[in-house]
């Protein structure tokens, strides 16, 4: 399906020379001489890189052959990360580089967004938010309660900075695109 330069949002996926993107940041740029045109930042979801890129009315592009799957997160072997079908058991893997930052807020049992492009499979989509256990933080001092903010690693590997209140073993929510912390679970 072509669509055009009007047609285009924050969150859209397309396939610019064969290769899937999606649109992380849109501005429609409307000159004082000239014709408008959209100025994005577009995500390649082959390596994980930002580009940015001008859209001219005139411009066509089609909507990429993508799949979303949800597979569990088996294991780490070192090289690739393992993931298997809950369903029929078939089992993929995929590299540190496909998966990106992501591999920072999975653990091992969790159920993830694989996407195939075409069938094969090029990245993983963690939701929005996780709730973590806390793993490690340092000790609160009295006086700690003004605000400040320390660092915490949680069980999936990610350090996020926390408030003073939260100690290790707490369970906190995340978000996965930004790594800041929400609220305290227990």
């Amino acid at each position: 399906m072509a669509m055009s330069m009007g047609e285009l949002k924050k969150g859209l996926k397309i396939e610019i020379d064969g290769i899937p993107y999606r649109i992380s940041d849109y501005a429609h740029v409307k000159p004082g001489k000239g014709a408008a045109f959209v100025r994005c930042k577009i995500k390649n979801f082959l390596n994980g890189k930002t580009i940015e890129k001008t859209f001219h009315a005139g411009d066509k592009f089609n909507s990429p052959n993508l799949q979303q799957k949800t597979m569990q997160f088996l294991y780490d072997d070192g090289e690739n990360l393992q993931f298997m079908d809950v369903k029929s058991y078939e089992q993929i893997n995929l590299s540190y580089e496909q998966v990106g930052d992501n591999i920072n807020w999975i653990i091992d049992g969790d159920s993830v967004d694989i996407m195939f492009f075409n069938s094969k499979p090029i990245t993983i989509e963690v939701p929005q938010t996780v709730c973590m256990k806390v793993k490690q933080t340092p000790p609160n001092f009295k006086g700690d309660s003004q605000g400040g903010k320390k660092p915490a690693t949680l069980e999936c590997g990610a350090v996020v900075q926390v408030p003073f209140h939260v100690l290790e073993g707490d369970i906190i929510k995340c978000d996965t695109k930004t790594a800041q912390y929400i609220e305290k679970i227990k």
